[in-house]
This record gives C-alpha cells, structure tokens and sequence, in this order.
C-alpha cells in the first residue's frame, strides 16, 4: 500500500476518495433496487442498473474531481503555496464525497413523493428555504435530524481522512509533471464523457427499461441533479428533447388539433389565436377558480376514490362534473399555466416561472381585466413561491391576497393561513366586490392539503390516524370547499358567479409507465345558477377549462387558447389530453397513447380506462406527428412570443 501512494503521489487522496464513493454509490443503488426489487424485476433490470450505474458514476467522479486532480499534479509541492493547493482540495474532497452521498440518503424521501430520483424540482425547492425548512420542520423532524448527524458524521469522518492521506506524499519530478497531469486530464475527459460517439454520456443513453424509476436508478442522484440543472439552461427548446419539425409543420399541426376552422384564425402574428363565440348570451358573469392542491381522483369520492370529498361529491351532483379530466403536470405551477392560460405542457419548467412570460403573456386574468373585470389571486400562504406573484401581477391580476393580509386566522400552518381561513377570505372579498357593482375573476388557491398536512383540530372526523396525513388533509380541504359553498350560495353573488372545482395535480405521481397516467387523473366540476347537472364521461384536459369557462360566462373572444369549448363538443367526441412528466410527453386521443421521450424514437399505447392499464401497441404516424407538433409548439410560442392577449381586438369582440 505504501508503495503504491509512492506511485500514484499527489493522487492518491483522489484515488481513495473515488474508491469510496463508488462503493457507496453503487451500494446505495442496489439497497434502492432492493426497496423497489418488484419493478426493477419486473424488467429484468439488475445487471443493466448496476452495470450502467458504475459507467454513470465514473462519470461524475471524473467531472467533480477529474481537473482538481489534474492540478493537483500540477502544484502540490513542499512549498507554502503547494501545502495551501493541497489545503483546499481537502475541502474539496470532503465536501464533494458529503454532497454526492448526502443527495443519496435524501433519495428515498423523493422516490416515495415524486416516483424519480432527485431532479429539477429538488433544485427549484432550494430557491425557497424558509418554506421548505418549515414544512420539513413540522413533518419530517426525524429525517432532518438524521440527515444533520449524517452531515456532520461524514464531513468531519472526510476531512480527517484527507488529511490522513495527504500527510507523507511524495511528489514527482516537475519535468514529468505536465505529462501526468496530460495523462489525468484525458482519463478524466475520457472518463467524464463516457463515450467516443458524437454525443456524451446522458441519462437517456443509459435508460433501458419502460420503467422510469428503474431507468432513474441506473444514475446516481449528483448526476441527475447536475444533469437537471444543466438541462434547466436550455430547456426552453423542446426540440432538443424529442426532434425537430419546421415551424409551418408545427402551425399546421397546432391549427389542425386546435379543432377550429381556419376561418376562426384571425392573426397574422399570433398563429394560434381564433376568435371564439360564446355559447351562453346576456350579461356575462363573474368566473371563480377554486384550484385545490394535490388533489387527485384517487381522494376523491365521485371519481371512485377514498370517501374524502363528501362535498366536492355533491357539488359533481349539482353542476358539471368531469369524470375523466387529466392534468397537464405534477407541480402546481403547471397547474396554474393550464388552468389559467391554457398553454400545453412543455419539457421546460411552467411559464409562471420563466423569463419571458412574466409579462405580455395570456392569461384568463388580463383577458377579463381588458373587458373591466376586477381580477385577484387569494392565497394562504406567501405569493412569491414559484414566482407566481411576478407573473400574476405582469398578466392582469389587479390585487394579490396573501399571507400577511389574513389578521388573526383561525389557523396558520407552515404553508400559511388553512383553508378556510382562505376561503372566508375570499367569501368576504367577492360579497365586497359585488356591492360595489364589479364584475370579477378570481383564482383562490388552497394550500391545506400538502405536506406536512396541517389544519385545525375539531372540523371533521378524522379518516384515519394519525392526524397528520394526507389522506386527512384532503378531507379537511373538501371541508373548507364545503363551507365556502355554504357561504357563497347565500350571497348576492351567487347568480351572477360562475365556480370551477379543479386540482392543480395529483399528489405522488409516480408509477411504473413511461408516464403514469392514472396519477394525472384529477377532479373538476363547474357550478354556477344555470349550470345544468352533468356527469361527463368525454376525456378532456386542464386546457379544455379555459374556452370552456369564456363560453359558459358568456365571453365571446380571441385568444390564443387551443383547449376545446367543450359546451360545443359533441357528445360522443372522443376527446384529447396532453402530460408532462419530468421529460417525457404524452398526447392521449380517446384510449390511444402516444408517448414521447428524450432522444428516442415516440411509442405508441392504448389506456384502459377501467382497469387503469397502459399497454404497448401500434400508432400511426400521423399521431406521433401531432404529438410531437404539439409539444414543440409551447417551445416555439414561447420563444417567440406568440401567445399572448389579443388587446387589438379583445375590447370589440
């Protein structure tokens, strides 16, 4: 052994230090395979995990510590300059071994809320520390303990062991010293890149499996996140992901699914914008959006789910209800995008959180406000996370409620004031409204129902104990839904209003297909005076709202919106939903599946509604084009900025 730290001089602490996290990446990977053994055998996964996964993690190791160590050969010496070089890869040893083993200890809790390792929404949750710290505080108090006395076990265990290996080196001659460091630099180039072929070593290129937890489990969590945060500087394009079209084929394919006739098309530099008459005739109504968080089919009473929605389930009794409704995403920002703007999903992080959308962008809110509408997003908690108070206040909305404007609520949670805390708020506003004759929008956002599941105490009887689960919180945010309705029917508002009920998402979304569709499956009724009571069975989408609403208020418009007035539908259509998970797209056309992933060729599938299976089968191309036509055109509208309000002619049409 001594002769061999001779040998390898100043890279020896590298070359230990690597040895270590190898054997640690590679022993956390197969306690995950372990964990999740059913699914990982169920493709036959093993030997492709552990294989690919030391290919993925010698890969990292040379991008963390291939060009230290090049200079580390360079100057290490004796000298006082060389002991401070050695000095400071100490730290960065210590510190680079702590991040990439601390990322996999912190996997598991991911895995279990969102169904992949850590990716892009682990960074985006760093952005928000006094949140996320609180929620994690008042929920997951074990964990965070944990995670400290790991922290601090394997950073102080590091910087005794480099010190160890640092001591006694011996260093090279300095003529043969740029010929090492050569040497180092491309085993670390080499090594990093993990391939001689035109593109370098990326998580597609070692996905194997139909499964995503397993084909994420084959890569270690450092390189997911540093592969995300990469991917983050240039996701806009999602042709980068799934292929290229030209931009006409794009527009021909966006005008074709958007159903309309090209008549209706009546703008020479906002492609998809039609004008769109309404069904409903008189004076328009009021609209209110009740956005409910995490609430998916699988908690809600009328859609087969637990018995949690005793009052969301009268309400689908009393208006029109959705009986197949699918989000477009899995974090409430896309959500919001959906419902509220009605831009189809992107591999790209939602448009209330990126640059170019934070002004001259469509939303319902500036539409209505154009047209005299008072307009307001109501919130419990803080309106900067996820940059939604930007974006609101830079797309029509006129007045933001949040948390500091609740005085002495009846209950605050880590998240803010509870539900219906937000929903008497909200009550009180719309009543204010009225009296003062204004006509006005409002999108009422709920925070109840997510982790770490907090709300007041004697308001229902509890489904299951402890108190403090999510099966719990979803019973007392229909609650809070209930007593709103109570409320709301007897104001003087209520004629002139127009309500939709409708989740963000569904919580942990996760499952074993390429993208787990009984997980988009969510909630939404409309209710309203003369709202006629409906159950419809039609597949419809997030997207579809948005026109929907515009009719049924009584707004004619134009707007560039592609989702389908569904009061004009037929009723045997088939109907149309699109879904984002994390990179890979789906377009679903009545039971038929087409799914697009990065760098590879689009599959096709056929759902089973009732048995919630997907199943692989044949597609035609024509639909592998529009799915791709579809997923490109948020790309390209956004890069171009070709979606946004009609204000030429939104004041006479």
């Amino acid at each position: 052994m001594l002769s061999l730290k001779q040998r390898l001089g100043p890279f020896w602490p590298f070359a230990i230090f690597s040895l270590i996290a190898l054997l640690s990446l590679s022993l956390s990977r197969i306690a995950l395979g372990l964990w999740q053994l059913e699914r990982v055998e169920a493709v036959a996964g093993w030997s492709q995990m552990l294989l690919q996964g030391v290919r993925v993690d010698v890969a990292t190791l040379c991008w963390v510590w291939g060009v230290p160590a090049m200079l580390t050969l360079l100057l290490a010496s004796p000298t006082a300059i060389g002991r401070a070089w050695l000095q400071l890869m100490r730290v960065w040893l210590t510190l680079g071994l702590w991040l990439m083993l601390f990322l996999e200890i912190s996997t598991p809790s991911f895995i279990t809320e969102y169904g992949v390792r850590p990716n892009r929404l682990y960074v985006e949750y760093l952005i928000y520390p006094k949140e996320v710290f609180a929620m994690l505080w008042a929920g997951r108090k074990g964990e965070l303990l944990l995670a400290a006395c790991f922290s601090g076990a394997l950073l102080s265990g590091s910087w005794w062991l480099s010190g160890r290996l640092m001591a006694g080196l011996s260093f090279p001659r300095w003529v043969l010293r740029p010929l090492f460091a050569l040497l180092i630099l491309a085993i670390g180039f080499l090594g990093a890149r993990s391939s001689l072929g035109h593109r370098a070593l990326n998580s597609a290129m070692v996905a194997f499996a139909s499964d995503p937890l397993v084909n994420a489990l084959t890569v270690n969590s450092a390189y997911s996140v540093f592969f995300a945060i990469k991917q983050m500087g240039a996701e806009e394009n999602a042709s980068q992901f799934y292929g290229k079209l030209s931009e006409q084929q794009v527009l021909a394919i966006v005008r074709q699914e958007s159903g309309r006739p090209a008549s209706a098309f009546n703008s020479p530099t906002l492609p998809s914008q039609t004008f769109n008459l309404a069904s409903a005739q008189g004076k328009p109504k009021n609209l209110v959006i009740l956005l409910q968080e995490s609430l998916g089919s699988q908690f809600v009473g009328y859609l087969g789910g637990l018995p949690l929605t005793p009052n969301i389930d009268a309400l689908a009794q009393q208006g029109w209800a959705f009986e197949r409704l699918y989000a477009t995403g899995t974090r409430s920002v896309r959500g919001i995008e959906a419902v509220l703007t009605g831009f189809t999903p992107t591999p790209a992080q939602a448009v209330v959180k990126l640059g170019k959308s934070q002004t001259n962008f469509f939303t319902l809110a500036d539409l209505l406000k154009q047209r005299g509408y008072s307009t307001s997003f109501i919130y419990g908690g803080e309106s900067h996370f996820d940059n939604m108070r930007s974006f609101f206040l830079g797309n029509g909305f006129t007045t933001i409620v949040e948390q500091k404007d609740y005085k002495n609520p009846v209950f605050k949670g880590s998240w803010g004031a509870s539900d219906e805390d937000l929903m008497a708020k909200a009550n009180e506003t719309f009543q204010a409204l009225h009296k003062e004759g204004k006509p006005f929008f409002s999108l009422v956002f709920s925070s109840s129902n997510h982790d770490p599941f907090e709300f007041p105490d004697n308001r229902i009887e509890l489904y299951e104990q402890p108190k403090q689960t999510r099966n719990n919180a979803a019973k007392y945010a229909d609650y809070a839904i209930g007593e709103f309705f109570k409320q709301a029917k007897q104001a003087d508002y209520w004629q002139d209003t127009l309500f939709l009920v409708i989740a963000d998402h569904d919580s942990r979304v996760s499952g074993a297909n390429l993208v787990p569709i009984p997980r988009f499956h969510i909630p939404g009724v409309i209710v309203g005076q003369g709202i006629a009571p409906q159950q419809d069975k039609r597949l419809v989408s997030q997207i579809d709202m948005g026109p929907t609403l515009l009719s049924l208020m009584g707004i004619s418009a134009s707007y560039p919106m592609l989702g389908k007035d569904l009061t004009q539908m037929p009723a045997d259509w088939p109907g149309r939903a699109m879904m984002q998970y994390d990179k890979n797209f789906a377009l679903m056309q009545g039971n038929d599946v087409v799914i697009l992933q990065p760098e590879r060729p689009a599959e096709g599938y056929v759902y089973d509604f009732a048995n919630e299976q997907l199943s692989p089968a044949p597609q035609p191309d024509t639909l592998k084009q529009h799915a791709l036509g579809l997923a490109l055109w948020g790309s390209l509208a956004y890069e171009k900025g070709l979606y946004q309000t009609a204000k030429e002619t939104a004041a006479v049409k």
